[in-house]
């Protein structure tokens, strides 16, 4: 499979890896399947520097010239930066200083999740950030709640005792304009606008996940088994995101613990083209929003942790009630054949 822009070059970040690509007829049919082609451009001209965290870590720091400040339990080293260490009630994070002004971007986020607990004997996970307001601490995953903005939590415990029905480590993504809380009892679920399971912890190697914004769709894609392959988590569209914002990483431990490592976070730019009057929006002053079909609440039911789609409209309505009328018709008919036999019966004691 090629890739669909034809301003994409092979990526910098890895030797060979899949890509997310705009979506042509084949891609469709082939919606869920692995990809093997060239993600994002890779170019230099492309990749933002400013916006990127790499080996061997220079400009992180506290100085006003740094461009990534940390906070909490984060270590920085040569080879990784460690949010937080397999130790317990631990929460560090990792800011971007210099807000993003590209309406259209893709992340590329290299990280580790490796301790000595066993299984469902580990915590809390990584979340990934891209918000209005940075370094402020909290309970969501070492961040504040009623954030705004974007977020993709990398979730290692499960909470929700109830929820069987997916299996963790999970994967989800929300939107925010400051009004919802995370609800850590139900694992996200109220929120979440779909995810995915993912076994990320204690691998040989690193894994790896990518993030990109494009035209109002938000698309993640997750390499956990480094086999240059990309496998689609979340795509979902109607998805509304200002300009201006910071990108961050933080991870937290409670009573269980695990080490959560970033090894590079990479950001990108996409060179599309976009209509004269949405050029002309001032897009610092768009609001995080998604204009979703149906309430983040319903996908509590729904078991694969994604939004069923589409409305009850159209010929799905018509179904419906064709189906409502024949169970009536069927009902009225057996009523009618069992009331016929009664009426027989008790001609027959007369």
């Amino acid at each position: 499979m090629e890739a669909a822009f034809s301003y994409y070059a092979p990526s910098l970040w890895k030797s060979s890896v899949g890509t997310f690509i705009s979506r042509p007829l084949p891609f469709l049919l082939l919606h869920f399947t692995l990809l093997k082609c060239d993600i994002t451009d890779g170019n230099v001209e492309h990749l933002k520097r400013e916006h990127s965290l790499m080996k061997p870590y220079q400009g992180v720091g506290s100085s006003p010239s740094s461009q990534w400040d940390f906070w909490g339990s984060t270590l920085v080293t040569s080879s990784y930066v460690r949010l937080t260490p397999d130790e317990r009630s631990k929460q560090g994070s990792i800011w971007n200083t210099v807000p993003v002004h590209l309406k259209d971007w893709e992340m590329h986020v290299q990280y580790k999740i490796h301790g000595s607990g066993k299984k469902n004997l580990h915590g809390d996970g990584i979340a990934i950030w891209y918000t209005k307001e940075r370094l402020h601490p909290g309970p969501v995953f070492g961040n504040q709640d009623h954030f705004v903005g974007l977020a993709l939590f990398v979730d290692t415990f499960r909470n929700d005792l109830h929820g069987m029905d997916r299996s963790f480590p999970y994967i989800s993504a929300m939107v925010n304009n400051g009004s919802l809380p995370y609800d850590h009892g139900n694992d996200g679920r109220t929120s979440e606008l779909g995810g995915c399971s993912s076994e990320i912890r204690n691998k040989d190697h690193d894994t790896y996940l990518a993030i990109r914004y494009s035209k109002g769709r938000l698309t993640v894609m997750i390499d956990i088994d480094d086999k240059n392959e990309w496998k689609e988590c979340i795509d979902i569209g109607g998805v509304r995101l200002p300009t201006g914002y910071y990108f961050g990483a933080s991870a937290a431990t409670g009573d269980l613990s695990d080490n959560h490592d970033i090894i590079s976070m990479k950001m990108y730019q996409l060179m599309v083209e976009h209509a004269p009057d949405e050029d002309s929006l001032d897009w610092t002053k768009i609001e995080p929003s998604v204009s979703l079909l149906k309430s983040p609440k319903d996908n509590i039911d729904d078991p694969t942790g994604n939004f069923r789609s589409t409305p009850l409209t159209g010929w799905k309505v018509f179904l419906l009630l064709l189906c409502a009328l024949l169970g009536i018709v069927v009902c009225g008919v057996v009523g009618a054949v069992v009331f016929q036999k009664r009426q027989e019966r008790n001609r027959r004691f007369y």
